[in-house]
C-alpha cells in the first residue's frame, strides 16, 4: 500500500497553488504530500504557508523547511490536507487513531476545501470499529460510563514505549470507543459531543460538502 498512499499524497500536493495557507494532517500517507511539497518549494520556487495538526507533523515540516503558521495567525486557510482511518460513500468519516483528531478538526473547520487522502483499505461502506475521543482526565470515568450508557464500551489508549495512558498533544486522555454499530454517524457525533468531558470525538460528519476525497490503488 506504500505506492498507493505515495500516489495519493503526490496527488494532493499537486493541488496546492502558490501563495496557499494549509492545513497539513498526521499520518504516513499526508507525510508523502509533504515530500511532495518539499520538492515543488525547490523546483517551482512554490510559496505557502503550513498549519500543523501535531508536534509530529511540526517536527516534519522544520525538518523539509516547509515554514510554518498558526491559525491564530491566519484563522481562514485555503485547503487542509490529511488522511483517514475509515470514509464511508458520504464522504463522514472516523479520524484520531494517531491521536491527534481535535486539531486536525479545528484545521478542518478553518478550511476553505477538506482533501482527503487514503489508501483504498480505508474506503468502507459503512463506519464501524474505534472512535477515538479525547477526554479531560478529570472527567475519564465519568465518560466512561457515559459512552457505556450510548450502548458501548470504552477503553483508555496507553503508550508504547512508556507505561500509562496516552497524552494527546494538548495534555488530554485518549479513550477509544467501541460501538457495534454505527446506524447514523452524525447523531453519534452529536451525542459524543454532549457528554461533559469529552472534547472531541474522531467522527467527522459536519464537512462532507467541501470534503474531496483522493483514493491511492494498487
Amino acid at each position: 500500500m506504500d505506492s498507493a498512499k505515495q500516489e495519493a499524497g503526490y496527488r494532493a500536493a499537486e493541488r496546492v497553488r502558490d501563495g496557499d495557507i494549509i492545513g497539513i494532517g498526521t499520518g504516513s500517507t499526508v507525510l508523502y504530500a509533504m515530500e511532495r511539497l518539499q520538492q515543488r518549494m525547490y523546483e517551482e520556487k512554490l510559496t505557502i504557508l503550513g498549519v500543523p495538526t501535531s508536534y509530529q507533523t511540526a517536527y516534519r515540516a522544520v525538518e523539509m523547511e516547509i515554514p510554518l503558521t498558526s491559525l491564530d495567525a491566519h484563522p481562514r486557510l485555503d485547503l487542509a490536507i490529511d488522511g483517514a482511518d475509515q470514509v464511508d460513500p458520504q464522504l463522514r468519516m472516523i479520524k484520531g487513531r494517531g491521536g491527534a483528531h481535535l486539531r486536525e478538526k479545528c484545521v478542518v473547520d478553518a478550511a476553505e476545501t477538506f482533501l482527503v487522502i487514503v489508501d483504498e483499505s480505508k474506503c468502507v461502506t459503512h463506519l464501524s470499529g474505534n472512535v477515538p475521543v479525547e477526554v479531560l482526565s478529570f472527567a475519564c470515568t465519568s465518560v466512561l460510563r457515559r459512552i457505556v450508557d450510548l450502548g458501548g464500551s470504552g477503553e483508555i489508549r496507553t503508550g508504547s514505549g512508556k507505561d500509562g495512558p496516552v497524552i494527546s498533544d494538548n495534555g488530554n486522555l485518549i479513550i477509544d470507543c467501541r460501538f457495534a454499530d454505527i446506524p447514523s454517524p452524525e447523531e453519534l457525533e452529536m451525542k459524543l459531543a454532549a457528554i461533559p468531558g469529552i472534547v472531541e470525538s474522531g467522527l467527522f460528519t459536519r464537512y462532507t460538502d467541501k470534503t474531496e476525497l483522493m483514493v491511492g490503488k494498487k
